[in-house]
């Protein structure tokens, strides 16, 4: 047996668990119980995961033993189990976005779930939300609301609070998330895991977020995978991107793996405040101490943004943002076509920006994960700032469809997990992979660490 089952098995990444499945260390009927039992013991106190097919999902872990044993071809994520975020469509599974009007049983796969299916993935039930997706905190109606697997009186973050507190609890080997305003950033940051925001139009939106009439939104919003490594991001990442031939947005570049950027040959540029947005000052002390371990270490590193009106910029942002998610019926086409115009130039200056960098280095929240609130304000730095505000951070990226990878940058005072992000010009994710995995190999970006409470074993 591996030495990797030193540790219990929930505890291992999604690269290795999927290895040991494909070797036949493992079975898929062992590790779909043992996932089970994780949830039946730890999901109370954080309430991530919110529905479950059992039933179907030994009935295919069964299916996949035989499989591997008769000898026929497996896929890269073969028996491996995964939730998947309650906006996702899959089949047979009740889907509710948080919002009594679009709960219902789903009757066909959407891309994400059919890629990883097809990949080999079990499938075996969907994690919270806010209602629409629609809150920097998870809760809603029908299911309640989610915890931090850190804190349990502290936010998961939104809207893929369940996905990231269900890797961080070790209930999921991996998630795949959305983000349209920083839902896959702040999460994962507040959770102490990584995730990854494509470059818009990478990953199919088909099946993701299903309403009556025609999908509004096609610009901004992108689906991406969160887990507890950075390989993991990468494999994902990998099955999930390219076109679907029913998303006609998405672009056909490939995703191809790069080796790991050495901190000697890096040239960051560090952003420990962006401006109009609120950010604590343990993340803004965290972003600067990573470029001084680059500096150290040979790198190339200046504290830059580009020149633009940043007031203009997230103004601009809020005006799509409010075209794309407002009654369509009430939109006129010329705004949207003017709001389009004036967003290509933003694009440019970004990109222009993005010639002398191999990533910009950022808090990836505005805070850590604050007290659950009434959502009127929270707290940053001893003062009470409009909760709205924390969109503010994203706005920029979203806005032109930078890719943005969030990885864990330690603990604050309290213990609670620091996250920055990095983010790249467009169609750079396999080189922003590529940065951080030579900043961990580096010792200057410290890597992901369990929650102390799992290694004291019992819940949450």
């Amino acid at each position: 047996m591996s030495t990797e089952m030193e540790i219990p098995m929930q505890a291992l990444s999604l690269t290795e668990l999927a290895r040991l499945l494909a070797d036949g260390e493992l079975s898929a009927v062992d590790v779909l119980d043992s996932y089970l039992e994780q949830i039946a013991t730890r999901n109370e106190a954080v309430n991530a995961v919110v529905s479950l097919d059992v039933e179907g999902a030994r009935e295919r872990a069964i299916e996949d033993d035989r499989a591997l044993a008769a000898g026929q071809p497996i896929g890269p994520l073969h028996g491996v189990p995964m939730t998947l975020k309650d906006a996702h469509d899959v089949a047979g599974l009740r889907t509710t976005v948080g919002a009594p009007e679009l709960d219902r049983v789903a009757t066909a796969d959407g891309a994400i779930a059919a890629r990883l299916r097809a990949a080999g993935a079990n499938l075996i039930g969907h994690t919270n939300v806010p209602a629409w997706l629609a809150d920097y905190q998870s809760a809603n109606a029908i299911f309640g609301r989610t915890s931090n697997p850190w804190d349990v009186s502290r936010t998961c973050g939104g809207s893929s609070g369940g996905a990231a507190a269900a890797v961080a609890a070790e209930l999921t080997p991996a998630e795949i998330g959305s983000d349209l305003a920083g839902s896959l950033r702040q999460p994962a940051a507040f959770c102490g895991v990584y995730s990854l925001k494509p470059t818009e139009h990478l990953v199919p939106l088909t099946g993701f977020l299903r309403t009556p009439g025609p999908r509004p939104v096609r610009v901004m919003a992108s689906l991406g995978p969160i887990a507890r490594s950075l390989n993991d991001l990468e494999l994902l990442l990998s099955i999930i991107a390219g076109p679907d031939g029913y998303d006609a947005d998405v672009s056909p570049v490939p995703f191809e793996h790069r080796a790991d950027v050495a901190v000697r040959g890096m040239r960051l540029a560090v952003a420990p405040t962006i401006p109009g947005a609120p950010i604590a000052g343990v993340l803004s002390d965290r972003v600067r101490a990573l470029g001084k371990g680059v500096v150290n270490a040979g790198g190339a590193v200046v504290e830059a943004l580009p020149d633009v009106d940043w007031d203009t910029q997230l103004e601009l942002f809020g005006d799509l943002l409010t075209m794309l998610t407002s009654d369509p019926r009430e939109q006129g086409l010329l705004g949207y076509l003017d709001l389009l115009h004036r967003r290509d130039a933003v694009v440019a200056t970004w990109d222009a920006f993005f010639h002398e960098y191999d990533a910009l280095v950022m808090p990836a929240a505005a805070t850590v994960a604050f007290p659950h609130c009434d959502a009127e304000t929270f707290d940053v730095d001893g003062n009470q700032v409009p909760y709205h505000e924390q969109g503010f951070l994203y706005a920029f990226s979203s806005l032109v469809g930078l890719p943005a990878l969030t990885v864990p940058a330690g603990v604050d005072g309290d213990g609670v997990p620091v996250g920055l992000q990095l983010v790249g010009p467009r169609w750079s994710d396999a080189k922003l992979l590529a940065v951080a995995r030579g900043l961990e190999a580096a010792g200057i970006a410290p890597g992901y660490r369990r929650p102390p409470v799992l290694d004291q074993g019992g819940g949450v």
